[in-house]
């Protein structure tokens, strides 16, 4: 009887997290290759995650100009951060200044 009780009380919890995960929070990838990030403008909302991929040889950065983070994006791999707050977020590669891209976070 008692396990009976755990694991309904287990499935319940289960379901609530799945429901929690599912609460509409994107993840969106920009594409890192050439010198360039890929879509280099993008529409996001407070709880989403922006993910760089590389498919470049380099390193580089995503680095916002506000201060906000620094994603270190080696090459080959991929780097995530969470939008945090509202507004237009400005960024750059430290090592390839010409690479830019801006943010446009509207709040959840």
């Amino acid at each position: 009887m008692a396990l009976k009780f755990w694991l309904r009380a287990g499935a319940v919890t289960l379901a609530a997290v799945g429901a929690a995960s599912a609460s509409g929070a994107e993840t969106i990838r920009i594409k890192v290759e050439k010198l360039t990030y890929s879509p280099r403008e993008v529409s996001a909302h407070t709880g989403d995650i922006i993910e760089w991929v590389s498919a470049d040889f380099l390193l580089h950065t995503a680095t916002a100009k506000n201060g906000d983070w620094e994603a270190s994006i080696p090459a080959g791999k991929s780097k995530s951060v969470t939008l945090t707050h509202e507004g237009t977020i400005d960024y750059y590669c430290r090592f390839h200044p010409n690479m830019t891209g801006r943010i446009t976070v509207a709040k959840d």
